[in-house]
């Protein structure tokens, strides 16, 4: 790759805009997660929470005068302790203020053990078209061993409310779980497809730093082969049933991919509010990225006082590839080039070099038509694929 100077962007187009809202409580901390989560209080602040969104949403908005909303995401933590009440107030509020498309993807995490049939209900009534279950097993066993407040049986009761009112449903699964073997991946395979939800995930299970788990790894995890062959079984079963596996963990019918997290894979910008929230927002000259401060009461302090965001960065162009291909390589299709250009500013020669050595190592396919998409073994080893884009280490080259 060229060595390119930092300077400022010259972008002819600017992606779309996704708005992501962070709820950052749970009953509990799971010992897996390494989200930005945090036990819920005994007094759970939810008005003044809601308040403090609102005013980051205010304080962002010359950032994207004139642009429209896409998509929304509320995400957590656990976003399904905060009541459609809550949450209504809080919708009205980004209707009022900004452009929302009118037929935008509104999603809302939720626990399984804090909703429901009213919740549900409630959430639909809104304006909410999108819902997504943190199920993670249907197997009592390995929901105590994660950690999960609720039972299978309070996973399919919330399914089976929410089909009352919902059309696009994702199940959010684990597996490689501790005593996990074949056949209990099968049969949370079988259970979740009963339902004929439009979307599904499947989520490797991974020892990230800074959570319990990670400290204190727990027994009978499975080795690499029988995660790699549970993944096959999953890609195989899933395929059968006619749900297209669209990025590395999910799979979706036909026209219900998730067009928030689409929109995040194809390098498209989001404006993230809430405790610990990201933001990646496109100018004509320039990208920049923001982080919010991480802990609630803090961030909720900070708000007030306009000291919320704690980073707030140019990303330099040299950077921008690995940026790029971080996102992008998750796509089982890959991307075109023309995508790459659009949404970096960059020329495809800058990075040529680098496809070239993904080519020749297995990573990625030849391409074709401008598309340049990853190879199995691309999607297998993409920590190795993605550290070819690595500023530092193509420079020394």
């Amino acid at each position: 790759m060229q060595n390119i100077e930092p300077a400022l962007l010259n972008l002819t187009a600017l992606p779309p805009l996704s708005l992501y809202i962070h709820i950052p409580w749970c009953i509990k901390k799971c010992p897996y997660c390494d989200f930005n989560s945090h036990n819920k209080p005994t007094y759970l602040p939810e008005n003044e929470y809601i308040d403090c969104l609102i005013k980051d949403l205010e304080d962002a908005l010359p950032l994207i005068w004139g642009r429209s909303i896409h998509s929304i995401f509320i995400g957590g933590g656990t976003p399904s302790l905060f009541s459609p009440k809550s949450v209504e107030r809080l919708l009205q509020a980004v209707r009022a203020r900004t452009n929302l498309l009118p037929m935008a993807e509104i999603t809302i995490e939720a626990n399984p053990g804090t909703v429901d049939n009213d919740h549900i209900k409630g959430y639909s009534e809104i304006g909410i078209n999108r819902i997504s279950f943190g199920i993670q097993s249907f197997n009592d066993k390995h929901l105590k061993l994660l950690g999960r407040v609720h039972n299978s049986h309070d996973a399919v009761k919330a399914i089976t409310h929410a089909q009352k009112y919902f059309d696009n449903i994702n199940l959010d699964i684990i597996y490689a779980l501790p005593e996990q073997n074949e056949s209990d991946l099968i049969s949370d395979l079988t259970i979740a497809l009963s339902f004929a939800t439009s979307h599904l995930s499947f989520y490797n299970l991974t020892l990230e730093p800074n959570t319990a788990f990670y400290s204190n790894p727990p027994s009978g995890l499975p080795d690499n082969d029988l995660c790699y062959a549970m993944q096959d079984i999953i890609v195989d079963c899933l395929a059968k049933h006619k749900l297209q596996r669209y990025e590395i963990s999910a799979y979706a019918k036909p026209a219900k991919q998730c067009q928030h997290n689409v929109n995040y894979w194809q390098f498209g910008d989001y404006l993230g509010i809430g405790a610990g929230s990201h933001s990646k927002l496109s100018f004509s000259d320039k990208i920049i990225r923001q982080i919010r401060q991480k802990h609630p009461q803090n961030y909720m302090t900070a708000v007030k006082n306009n000291e919320h965001i704690v980073e707030d960065k140019v990303v330099a162009v040299t950077d921008l590839p690995f940026e790029f291909m971080l996102n992008s390589l998750r796509l089982i299709d890959g991307f075109y080039s023309t995508l790459f250009v659009e949404r970096t500013g960059m020329s495809l020669s800058t990075i040529l070099p680098i496809l070239d050595t993904a080519k020749d190592k297995g990573f990625i396919k030849p391409i074709r038509n401008g598309q340049i998409t990853p190879t199995k073994l691309g999607h297998d080893f993409q920590n190795e694929l993605l550290m070819l884009f690595l500023k530092e280490n193509h420079e020394n080259k």
